[in-house]
């Protein structure tokens, strides 16, 4: 699996994605005048290339055609009439707008959306075609803007994607290993067996637990080094990468304590699976991001391990969380081990 993620990084996934958003527009003004600064003399001027190309679609039995424009934040499609800004926005799921400006001294602008957009995003579309777009731009103009660090350095789109790959394959998997092994050993009756020997079943567990940390700590390695090379804080990577292990371990255990086969857990593989992912939608769409998500264990996980592959990462947040799943962990520990004495007496 680290691998397999190593490849994706390396190969597949490129540094950034396309940021560019794309609109269908039709421009129902006479020749020659502009309606909130848009018209297709400003579009040919911003265009990479500078020539319109012709861009056919093909919804259902009809073919519409349109000229493309691409600038340097947006892909644009002129459409020839109304509806066909509407088929499209509905057929590609993107921006529709239809330009009206037959009355110069009244323009309209017609959005077709997807019902996602955010109240503020709704707004901003209201505040940017407004005749008193040019007040708000003059105060924005005005306003002091502090910045409180000149020398910050964000993450590609690449390297976002790592504490995404880290937690799976550390934390997620890690948990999901474990519970194989324990309802192997039960299957074959080896953990009844090793209870008649002279060691603990606790020592048993922990053996269990070493396992999993080890492999974790290689198999993160082998996804971080190659892609970030000397970047992140290691020395804080293998704290968090053994408290998270350590963690997810003994929350594997303590799961397997309830249940005598895999097939029997698998209803309630299912909902943790999706519980833990969860936390995956908040971090790729930063504004939906309530409270309750956070108290989810893969929340921290992710953010944790942002902080370390970041160049100004939050030391203090590492070492917060690692005294929080290490501790956590003991507690998961602790009652596994007395789940497991307890069901092998039954």
């Amino acid at each position: 699996m680290a691998l397999i993620f190593l490849i994706l990084l390396l190969f597949i996934i490129p540094n950034n994605f396309d940021a560019k958003s794309t609109s269908y527009i039709y421009f129902d003004v006479p020749k020659f005048f502009s309606v909130f600064g848009l018209d297709i003399d400003s579009l040919k001027n911003e265009d990479l290339d500078g020539n319109a190309e012709v861009v056919d679609f093909k919804i259902d039995d009809r073919v519409i055609k349109t000229q493309f424009y691409e600038t340097e934040n947006a892909k644009i499609y002129v459409a020839n009439n109304a509806k066909d800004v509407e088929l499209l926005a509905e057929d590609k799921q993107s921006l529709g707008i239809v330009v009206d400006g037959k009355n110069l001294l009244d323009p309209q602008m017609t959005y077709y959306m997807q019902g996602y957009e955010s109240e503020k995003m709704r707004n901003l579309y209201k505040l940017l075609n407004n005749r008193q777009s040019t007040l708000a731009q003059t105060k924005a103009e005005t306003q002091k803007v502090v910045k409180l660090m000149d020398d910050f350095e964000g993450l590609s789109d690449k390297e976002n994607l790592i504490p995404i790959f880290l937690t799976f394959n550390g934390a997620l998997m890690g948990m999901f290993i474990i519970s194989a092994y324990i309802f192997l050993d039960k299957k074959e009756g080896i953990i009844k067996a090793y209870a008649v020997t002279a060691s603990s079943v606790a020592t048993y567990l922990l053996s269990k637990v070493g396992v999993i940390t080890v492999t974790t700590i290689v198999t993160s390695f082998i996804i971080l080094f190659p892609v970030m090379t000397f970047q992140p804080n290691y020395l804080m990577f293998f704290i968090f990468l053994i408290a998270t292990a350590f963690f997810s371990s003994s929350l594997g255990l303590l799961f397997t304590s309830f249940f005598e086969d895999i097939m029997q857990s698998f209803g309630a593989i299912f909902v943790i699976i999706v519980g833990l992912m969860l936390p995956n939608i908040a971090y790729f769409i930063p504004f939906w991001d309530p409270v309750w998500i956070k108290i989810i264990p893969s929340y921290p996980m992710i953010q944790g391990f942002k902080e370390i592959i970041s160049p100004q990462g939050d030391v203090g947040y590492v070492l917060l969380y690692s005294g929080v799943f290490v501790i956590v962990g003991l507690f998961l520990f602790m009652f596994a081990n007395y789940r497991f004495k307890k069901t092998l007496t039954v």
